[in-house]
């Protein structure tokens, strides 16, 4: 059963990447891209659907490699649904998280809100994460959640290099 939270936790981070805003874009729409640079380190994502239209679906199936020790193996689903496009500087959607076989109790539900702003040859991209609901086990979870999108925005600097 997931808990609503009284007031929603919010996690803004905020980073300006030497590349021009359409390869940003494309970075965070195109499967195979973001398969590239999506998840925390020591993960791979495994599946990566994205349907890009509003009422769209986005699946990333993320996995823990080997070097997370007891939790190599574990599989950490993403499903969403878009709720707003405006290409290429607005990508917002409503997200289920979970650890695979325990849906019940690791769930967090949370909205992700990109906005994608052009400086030339560079972009700043603005993640806002609003977690509205969790599951009873997923507290230290949705803590972690800044840790995992900050390794993740590292990844795609590396990507966008």
């Amino acid at each position: 059963m997931l808990n609503p939270l009284r007031r929603p936790k919010q996690l803004r981070l905020e980073r300006t990447y030497p590349a021009p805003i359409e390869r940003v874009w494309e970075a965070w729409t195109d499967p195979t891209l973001l398969r590239r640079w999506w998840g925390p380190d020591k993960t791979t994502v495994t599946d990566c659907e994205i349907d890009l239209r509003v009422g769209g679906r986005l699946r990333i199936v993320t996995e823990a490699g080997a070097e997370m020790g007891r939790y190599a193996g574990t599989r950490w689903p993403m499903t969403g649904t878009f709720v707003r496009i405006e290409r290429p500087e607005h990508l917002v959607y409503d997200a289920t998280s979970c650890t695979e076989g325990d849906e019940d109790g690791s769930t967090i539900r949370h909205t992700n809100d990109v906005t994608l702003r052009s400086l030339g040859s560079e972009t700043v991209v603005i993640l806002l994460v609003r977690i509205t609901e969790i599951g009873p086990k997923a507290k230290m979870a949705s803590f972690g959640m800044k840790w995992g999108y900050k390794a993740q925005l590292d990844a795609l600097e590396e990507i966008l290099s």
